[in-house]
């Protein structure tokens, strides 16, 4: 018998640790390769981290509730093999390994910068801990390190939760004492550096009747939320619209749906149609797919297109498609299929939400004619696709204009209108209409 060290396995190329949500499995449970062991959570995705290894969960090391870099053991697992332990058993492969033990090294030695040129340290002159999610926070929200450290921790050993620097910034605004050290700065910086940003608005109150019923909002909930409000704080939100004929994509679907549910085992849906469209738009105007980086704008190299998924608890999650111009249409049927189904079963891995270049909402699925979307940040352009309804349309011919029945569509295209002018997010959506319009129906599948 040997054991070998099951370690907190890398999910993203941004997150640094997980918080464990849950144990699937105790002590002394057979655990077979592949199988489920835990749930954790990152600011990113709720995922199960799977047991490299078969043999007898022997040991846990870290408790529901702890925050654990990449890396680090997790549970000892007792195998049959005759091998010595490893801790870099959470690894495939031996470049993956060198980043898994890298990545608590460069968690305890980096620091981030904030907005006032104060650089954070993952550990204070005190000896408090900083997780990389909080010291993004502070900075983002200009808190330097001695108001850092004047906030009350609730994580092990005292150490500050994303959860109390996020309450902490609601009732930033109520506190003079607290807030008095961002202020001191903002005098001190220069003209140019942006004044430190305001608590978020707590809303109207509520008034509360006896029959009414009270629903908690969910860890995802909550942070869709966040995001939301961070997006429109963030970007001067603009909507272009155009209504493209879909006739001859329906026409071409009805043709093939039957055969590729026979050779694939799945729906040939209209997102895939969609994305195609899309991903030829942005080769022809690639200033849509940029981010804003303070006052630069970052031209993505990749085409990276995020896809709207409902879940069954009614939230949304944004999977992302990546180098989607490297797929023809069945490869890109396939990926999204795929990538929906692991969405909705809480498959997904974290690398597979992050790094979208623009994104897609198909608002026609539950019945809308079109939308509104909000831009997911730090991209700069969301399109909203609505329902496909027959309408009676006017129809140029040789012999005159005639009136048909057409399957049409509107396109809903929000773009950041710091870096994206009218002219730009017209024309894209427009020319995401040409495509779908001249939707060859003799293409092959």
């Amino acid at each position: 018998m040997a054991t070998v060290e099951m370690v907190m396995p890398k999910m993203g190329e941004s997150i640094m640790e997980a918080t464990v949500l849950t144990w699937l499995k105790k002590e002394g449970d057979t655990i077979e390769e592949d199988e489920s062991v835990l749930e954790v959570a990152t600011d990113k995705v709720d995922t199960e981290v799977p047991a490299l290894e078969a043999g007898v969960l022997k040991e846990i090391l870290v408790q529901e509730g702890d925050i654990v870099a990449v890396g680090k053991p997790i549970a000892i697992i007792e195998t049959e093999g005759g091998t010595s332990a490893s801790s870099d058993n959470g690894s495939t492969s031996k470049p993956e390994k060198q980043e898994a033990s890298a990545a608590p090294a460069a968690s305890t030695e980096s620091s981030y910068s904030g907005n006032n040129g104060h650089d954070i340290a993952a550990r204070s002159d005190s000896g408090r801990f900083y997780s990389p999610l909080v010291r993004n926070i502070a900075k983002e929200e200009n808190i330097g390190m001695a108001e850092l450290e004047s906030i009350s921790g609730t994580g092990k050993d005292g150490r500050v939760t994303k959860k109390d620097i996020l309450s902490y910034l609601d009732n930033r605004g109520e506190a003079p004492a607290q807030s008095q050290p961002a202020q001191s700065v903002q005098q001190s910086a220069p003209a140019s550096q942006p004044a430190a940003a305001q608590p978020a608005p707590q809303g109207v109150p509520v008034s509360i009747s006896a029959d009414d019923e009270i629903i908690e909002m969910d860890r995802m909930r909550k942070m869709i939320a966040g995001r939301m409000v961070d997006s429109k704080r963030i970007s001067p939100h603009v909507t272009s619209f155009v209504e493209a004929d879909m006739t001859s994509v329906v026409q071409w679907r009805n043709k093939h749906k039957n055969t590729f549910k026979e050779q694939e085992n799945g729906n040939l849906t209209f997102t895939p149609i969609f994305i195609e469209a899309v991903v030829k738009a942005i080769k022809d105007y690639p200033m849509i797919n940029v981010q804003v980086d303070g006052d630069r704008i970052i031209k993505k190299k990749h085409i990276n297109i995020g896809m709207a998924v409902a879940l069954p608890s009614g939230n949304l999650i944004v999977p992302v498609i990546k180098d989607a111009d490297q797929l023809n249409i069945r490869g890109l049927a396939n990926k999204v299929n795929d990538l929906a189904k692991r969405a909705r079963d809480n498959k997904l891995k974290a690398e597979e939400l992050e790094g979208g270049t623009f994104t897609i909402s198909n608002v026609g699925s539950f019945g809308n004619v079109m939308g509104t979307p909000i831009i997911m940040q730090p991209q700069v352009g969301i399109l909203a696709l609505g329902a496909i309804v027959k309408k009676p349309s006017v129809l140029e011919t040789p012999q005159g204009d005639v009136i048909a029945i057409r399957h049409k569509m509107f396109l809903s295209h929000s773009y950041d209108h710091r870096v994206v002018d009218g002219s730009l997010g017209g024309m894209v959506v427009r020319r995401v209409a040409d495509y779908l319009e001249k939707w060859d129906v003799k293409k092959d599948l």
